[in-house]
C-alpha cells in the first residue's frame, strides 16, 4: 500500500499536484544541482578552482542514473556521494570544480530549504485565497442570526460574523508568521566536513554570498548543520496552518448536524447504504489533515536533537516527515477554499 498521496484512490482525497510537485524526487535533484551549479560558480569566481563554469553548465545540462542514485543511498546512507560522482564524470576536465569544499549535508539542507521557500510561497498566496473567500461568505452571511455554542452546548445568541472570525482572524497571523519566519527558514546552508567552512578559508563568507545570492536564499553566517529551529519552525508553521482549517472544518461538520442545519452545503458525499446522507467529506477532511500535522509536529522536534556537528539518524528522520506534513498543508488550504465555495447558506433555518 502506497501512502495516501500517491495511493490509486486515497490519493483522490489527499492528494494536492501543486505542493507534491515541490518536494518530489525531481524537485529534490533539481535542488541539488542547482547548489552543485552555484558552488562551482562561486568557486571559481572566489579563485578556488579552475575550469569552474564548465564544471557547472556540465552539472546543470547532464541526466542522472537513477538506479545508480538508489544503489549509492542504500550503500551510503545518503545520495550525494553517487551524485557528486556523476557530476564529475560529467564535468570531465572540469571536475575539480565539483563539490570541493562541501558535503553531503550542505547539498540536501539547501535542496530542503528551496522546497521550503516555495511552500511558504504556495502558503501565502492560498491563506491569501482563502481569506478573500471568507471575507465573501462574511459580506454574504455575517449578519444573520446563529445560536452560539459553548462546549457544543446551546448559549446566547450570535451572528454568522462571530462564527466566522475564528476561522478568518488567524490566517493574517498566519501570513505575518510565515514573512517573519522566511528568513530563517529559506537559508543556504554551507558548512563543509565539519560545519565550519573550513576548506574554503578565507573566501568562505564570499563562497556563501555568491551562493546564497544565486539561489534565492538567506546567507546565514555559518552552517545550520546540527541547529535544525528552522526546519522546526517550518514545521510548526505547517500545523498551525491546518489546526486553523480543522477549526473551520469541524464547526462545519458540527453545523451540518441534521436537525440543527445552520450551513447548506453543495456536493456532499454520498452513503453507499443510505441515499438520504449527505455527508460533510471537505470538512471533515479538514479535521483529519489537522490531527495529521499536529502528530508529525513531535517526530520534528525529536529530529532537533543533533549529536556534535552532524546527525544521521535525526537528519533522515526530517526526510520523511517534511514532505507529508507540506502537502498536507497545501491540500488542507485548497479544500478549505473549496468548503468555502460549496456554502449556500450559513445561519438558523428560516
Amino acid at each position: 500500500m502506497t501512502d495516501v498521496f500517491d495511493h490509486p484512490w486515497l490519493a483522490g482525497l489527499f492528494a494536492d499536484p501543486g505542493t507534491a510537485a515541490l518536494w518530489s524526487p525531481d524537485a529534490q535533484l533539481a535542488g541539488m544541482r542547482a547548489f552543485e551549479a552555484a558552488f562551482s560558480r562561486a568557486l571559481g569566481r572566489a579563485g578556488l578552482a579552475p575550469h569552474a563554469e564548465a564544471a557547472a553548465r556540465a552539472i546543470e545540462g547532464m541526466d542522472f542514473d537513477m538506479d545508480d542514485l538508489r544503489a549509492g543511498t542504500g550503500q551510503d546512507g545518503v545520495v550525494v556521494p553517487r551524485l557528486v560522482r556523476q557530476m564529475k564524470a560529467a564535468a570531465g576536465d572540469a571536475a575539480g570544480a565539483v563539490h570541493k569544499g562541501a558535503t553531503s549535508q550542505d547539498v540536501i539542507d539547501t535542496a530542503t530549504a528551496l522546497a521550503m521557500r516555495d511552500t511558504l510561497d504556495l502558503v501565502d498566496a492560498r491563506l491569501t485565497g482563502l481569506t478573500d473567500a471568507l471575507e465573501e461568505l462574511a459580506g454574504r452571511f455575517g449578519a444573520r442570526p446563529l445560536m452560539g455554542r459553548t462546549r457544543m452546548q446551546a448559549a446566547t445568541e450570535i451572528t454568522v460574523a462571530d462564527r466566522i472570525a475564528p476561522w478568518l482572524l488567524p490566517l493574517v497571523d498566519h501570513r505575518a508568521r510565515i514573512a517573519a519566519a522566511r528568513p530563517r527558514i529559506a537559508r543556504l546552508q554551507l558548512g563543509g566536513a565539519s560545519g565550519d567552512r573550513g576548506e574554503l578559508g578565507g573566501k568562505a563568507a564570499a563562497v556563501a554570498a555568491e551562493m546564497a545570492a544565486a539561489l534565492g536564499l538567506e546567507n546565514p553566517p555559518r552552517a545550520w548543520h546540527a541547529m535544525r529551529d528552522g526546519v522546526a519552525e517550518f514545521a510548526g508553521l505547517m500545523s498551525l496552518v491546518t489546526g486553523t482549517l480543522g477549526k473551520m472544518g469541524q464547526d462545519v461538520a458540527l453545523m451540518a448536524q441534521q436537525g440543527i442545519a445552520e450551513i447548506e452545503l453543495s456536493g456532499g458525499g454520498t452513503s453507499s447504504a443510505m441515499a438520504h446522507k449527505q455527508n460533510p467529506v471537505v470538512a471533515e477532511l479538514l479535521v483529519t489533515l489537522a490531527r495529521f500535522n499536529a502528530v508529525q509536529v513531535g517526530a520534528v522536534h525529536q529530529a532537533l536533537i543533533h549529536e556534535q556537528e552532524r546527525s544521521g539518524a535525526a537528519w533522515a528522520l526530517e526526510w520523511m516527515v517534511l514532505p507529508p506534513m507540506a502537502q498536507t498543508t497545501g491540500r488542507a488550504l485548497a479544500a478549505a477554499i473549496a468548503l468555502a465555495g460549496q456554502v449556500r447558506r450559513i445561519g438558523s433555518p428560516e
